[in-house]
């Protein structure tokens, strides 16, 4: 079978839930897709999502779109740029965790995509650097198990970051 999301022919798939949606979503990924969905180590792997964004499973279309908003690269800001998504699954894109709210420290929802400021200096461990307060992230992902927690590139690396520590931009 083929992977509905990178195109690698001849693998074998996993069924993997897509949530914020139906509650019977799901999409038959590879192996790799499924290890970097939520960190993509090897942006290159998805460069098939130019076409394979155009799927008619609304499923593959949210994943697409999460995919990309997740790769920190010009030709992923192009193809985000060029998807269309009626407004039904859009909705279900950007939410990732429609029972959750991810809120800044002012209450403000937090939404896929938005930009936030640290509000606080923040020591990444593992990373041996300290995120400064007024440090933007750009294009924030959210946490789907957890309203507490989003993800945002910082000095080049994907970190997970308290939501009471950011305010929305």
């Amino acid at each position: 079978m083929t992977c509905p999301l990178c195109a690698t022919p001849n693998t074998p798939l996993v069924p993997t839930p897509v949530p914020g949606g139906p509650a019977d979503a799901s999409v038959d990924l590879c192996g790799i897709c499924i290890d970097q969905h939520d960190s993509p180590t090897n942006p290159d792997h998805f460069r098939s999502l130019a076409t394979t964004m155009w799927s008619e499973d609304p499923a593959v279309q949210v994943l697409a779109f999460r995919t990309l908003q997740k790769i920190d690269a010009p030709w992923a800001d192009d193809l985000l740029g060029q998807l269309y998504l009626d407004d039904d699954t859009r909705a279900w894109a950007e939410n990732v965790a429609a029972d959750s709210q991810h809120k800044d420290a002012n209450g403000v929802t937090l939404n896929t995509g938005d930009t936030v400021t640290l509000i606080k200096d923040l020591t990444v461990k593992g990373a041996g650097f300290t995120a400064k307060r007024g440090t933007a992230v750009r294009r924030i992902s959210l946490v789907a198990d957890n309203p507490a927690h989003i993800e945002g590139r910082v000095e080049g690396q994907r970190i997970v970051i308290l939501t009471e520590f950011v305010k929305k931009s």
